[in-house]
């Protein structure tokens, strides 16, 4: 066949790919026939029944098209680019306007949302200011029905806690009644007790050290406190709830649930950073302090202030809660230690250190209730017997203010840090160092604390890390996760996750991941 007889029947033009109908012996563009075949089933010429079966494919070189009448000349092709060239033109008008009218879109959702945040903040600042201004009232109008002195006495049905009508007013010491000490004697034999029929081996369902070298940052929470002062000094848990409870350099207090992931209340009152808060074991309350002087309880059901109290001349460095649950510990730059009833909001008895011309920088209770630890500001570690209101032991091997000081729950350590890049561990019971840890240069402690079993010692600062206490104090684990230097760091319940906070302003978990 020659080449001008290879023209499709249907289109009648050179076919791609030809192929002939062995039903009319008729040459046809394949996919032209395949279509018209999945269409009607007959030959496009005679209409006889065809299948696909009865195409034969043609050999036949490849076909050169000749060039559109358009293009077949200089002032054509010309015009196609021009043509070509002003349909981009307009599309990129289009799509300019597009833009324009995008942008306006957006400026005014943004305008509209700026302005919702607006009215939500202004809103959130009412309603806290209100409630501060409740929590004010409610213990004012009980200090009224309790001092039947006052010229103004309000009846009242219920129930109100106890607070100072003024709270610039210092508090003096009332005295240890016969009834208190009594208490205290009774927890310390208590819990002394039960310490002693705790075993040395990892008590059941505490994490095991592989555990622990598993766990990662599960979880981070950037917007607890203000940002205006960002910052978070200070950290404790709940008990038996996933509850979090940190004070921050923007003077507020914030309830943090662990499973919700979000703000459960903020409590507001203290006129400067909240650099202490202890949350209490047995009941919805809280204690914090602050360098404004002042040690609040806060009740967590009504979202308010039981008491304000004023026991100390200068900032208060450390808190304390007592076993018991009935009274606070708390140190002061002031060099004083005071100790304070939760629940009557008075101060109890007040002890300056007098062997030192320094302030208290930090203090906590030993697990038994009896004795207790102070840090000064020169290096000095005290532990003081409670009882005799006096020191029974200098550990004086610092260099630098001390930063943090915590008990063991076995009741027998002692960890200690200050501005000298090392955490030592004191066997309470020879009152010497048995393990001194040496961190990196620069690394300045800012928490120490112990798990319940006493097995696991956490350390925050640039890192949070965790060591095994034993012979050793092998490191078991080290999270850098924040991007500032930690303050607070806290074990939950059997060591199932870890919790730290931050200067960079964020709370975060660490646990497995697959528990997480």
């Amino acid at each position: 066949l020659c080449a001008m007889s290879l023209i499709c029947s249907i289109s009648n033009e050179v076919p791609e790919e030809p192929v002939i109908s062995l039903v009319s012996k008729h040459v046809f563009e394949r996919r032209l026939l395949e279509k018209y075949l999945n269409e009607h089933g007959t030959d496009p010429v005679n209409n006889e029944p065809m299948t696909e079966d009865q195409m034969v494919p043609i050999k036949a070189g490849p076909v050169q098209r000749p060039r559109p009448p358009t293009a077949t000349s200089i002032p054509a092709i010309l015009k196609l680019f021009q043509d070509e060239w002003d349909a981009c033109l307009l599309h990129s008008y289009t799509l300019r306007q597009q833009l324009q009218m995008t942008r306006q879109e957006l400026s005014y959702a943004l305008y509209q949302h700026d302005a919702a945040c607006r009215v939500i903040a202004r809103q959130d600042k009412e309603v806290n200011a209100a409630r501060e201004a409740l929590a004010t009232l409610k213990p004012q109008a009980a200090i009224a029905v309790q001092q039947p002195v006052e010229p103004q006495v309000a009846p009242t049905a219920g129930r109100m806690e106890p607070m100072e009508v003024d709270s610039n007013e210092k508090q003096q010491p009332i005295g240890l009644s016969e009834e208190v000490m009594q208490s205290l004697q009774a927890t310390h034999v208590k819990l002394t007790s039960l310490r002693r029929k705790r075993g040395k081996e990892l008590p059941e369902g505490v994490a095991v050290p592989s555990q622990i070298k598993q766990y990662e940052p599960v979880s981070s929470h950037p917007g607890l406190h203000s940002a205006s002062t960002p910052g978070i000094l200070c950290l404790d848990l709940l008990p038996n709830t996933k509850r979090t409870v940190t004070g921050g350099a923007d003077k507020n207090i914030v309830l943090f649930g662990k499973e919700e992931e979000k703000i459960v209340c903020t409590l507001k009152g203290h006129t400067k950073k909240v650099t202490s808060v202890v949350a209490h074991p047995n009941e919805k309350a809280i204690v914090s302090a602050s360098p404004d002087a002042q040690i609040r309880i806060w009740d967590i059901d009504s979202e308010s202030c039981r008491h304000v109290m004023r026991v100390h001349d200068g900032p208060v460095t450390g808190l304390s809660l007592h076993p018991t649950g009935d009274y606070v510990l708390s140190s002061s730059s002031d060099q004083h230690w005071a100790f304070s009833d939760i629940h009557t909001g008075k101060l109890l008895c007040k002890v300056a250190d007098q062997s030192v011309s320094h302030g208290l920088t930090c203090c906590q209770f030993h697990p038994d209730g009896l004795i207790f630890g102070t840090g000064t500001s020169d290096s000095l570690v005290k532990i003081w017997d409670f009882k005799e209101q006096k020191s029974a032991a200098n550990f004086p091997s610092h260099s630098g203010p001390i930063s943090a000081l915590a008990f063991s729950e076995n009741g027998y350590y002692l960890a200690t840090s200050a501005d000298d890049e090392v955490v030592k561990l004191w066997d309470l019971r020879k009152l010497k160092n048995f393990k001194t840890i040496t961190l990196e240069d620069k690394y300045t402690v800012k928490s120490l604390t112990f798990d319940n079993s006493g097995h696991y010692l956490a350390v925050a600062g640039p890192d949070v890390r965790v060591y095994q206490i034993s012979k050793q104090c092998d490191l078991i684990q080290t999270w850098k996760a924040h991007t500032q230097d930690a303050t607070s760091v806290k074990f939950g319940p059997n060591v199932d996750y870890l919790a730290s906070v931050s200067n960079d302003r964020t709370l975060k978990f660490y646990s497995s991941s697959s528990s997480a």
